[in-house]
């Protein structure tokens, strides 16, 4: 086992260069014979690699795919996406889950071609205006697109680092951030977070490792967002009134009242003459 060392200070991890060289040539030599053949890897187009990312979060690789290829030929272009009405947006999404994802690359994708004239990257630079965009997205998104580097840290990434360099479960944010740019290989961000993402969901997987996500969604059934997304996927089809709503779903109607009311808080539908619509 290597040494460590906690350096209060700094609030960071030291290894030796002799351990960080074995450790990024293990990860290496894993993908040169492992790699995955992943649409979103052919390019670098900004948005494309945004979509992709967004579409990842919490969701299967294999079940991503399908919907990004026919989501790249509706919408191949950040303002195309922009232009389409969220009814559009939703009706493709349908099938994802989590339908807030789709409703913030659509505020996004506004957002960006408004405000940011369609460059994404200067968006991500700037990603705490983009909704639904965190730092690791908007690292990722730089990463995969410029080559630039950044590092970033998701769940299969902080689960590596705690599997081989024995840190604790619960080793700071700051900490696993720090060690990460001490990994990087300079010139290869890219290549280096693909290898990554390969190592942690083909070989150091939660179930090998028995290493716990730092936080987990709660259950879905009979939550609000599973009444959310049981309301949207009726206003797909018409506008309602809170009568038919509720003699659809069949639910108690202050639950339902409430979650009407936040969903026209956040701008994701619209109240007139007592139906309820999905906003444009």
């Amino acid at each position: 086992m290597s040494t460590i060392t906690v350096v209060p200070e700094s609030d960071s991890l030291v290894f030796s260069p002799e351990r960080i060289q074995e450790f990024q040539k293990k990860v290496f030599s894993f993908y040169q014979k492992n790699k995955r053949d992943l649409p979103w890897r052919k390019t670098t187009d900004p948005y494309k690699i945004l979509l992709s990312e967004l579409m990842l979060q919490q969701t299967q690789v294999n079940r991503v795919i399908l919907y990004y290829e026919k989501w790249i030929a509706r919408w191949p272009a950040i303002d195309a996406l922009a232009s389409a009405s969220l009814a559009e947006v939703l009706q493709a999404w349908m099938g994802l889950g989590y339908n807030t994802r789709a409703i913030n690359l659509h505020k996004a994708a506004r957002k960006i071609v408004t405000e940011f004239d369609n460059d994404v990257i200067e968006a991500m630079k700037q990603y705490k205006e983009i909704p639904g965009v965190g730092r690791y997205t908007s690292q990722a998104v730089q990463i995969f697109s410029t080559n630039t580097d950044l590092v970033t840290v998701d769940t299969n990434i902080r689960r590596i680092f705690i599997k081989e360099f024995h840190l604790p479960e619960k080793v700071s944010d700051k900490e696993l951030w720090g060690l990460a740019e001490r990994c990087l290989p300079k010139g290869r961000s890219r290549e280096w977070h693909n290898a990554l993402m390969d190592y942690g969901a083909l070989h150091l997987t939660a179930t090998k490792t028995g290493i716990k996500p730092k936080t987990q969604q709660s259950r879905f059934e009979g939550s609000d967002r599973q009444l959310r997304a049981r309301i949207i996927r009726i206003l797909l089809q018409n506008d309602e009134s809170l009568v038919n709503i509720s003699r659809i779903l069949n639910v108690d109607i202050s639950w339902l009242q409430r979650i009407l009311e936040k969903l026209i808080s956040e701008e994701i539908i619209s109240k007139k003459n007592n139906r309820y619509y999905l906003k444009e």
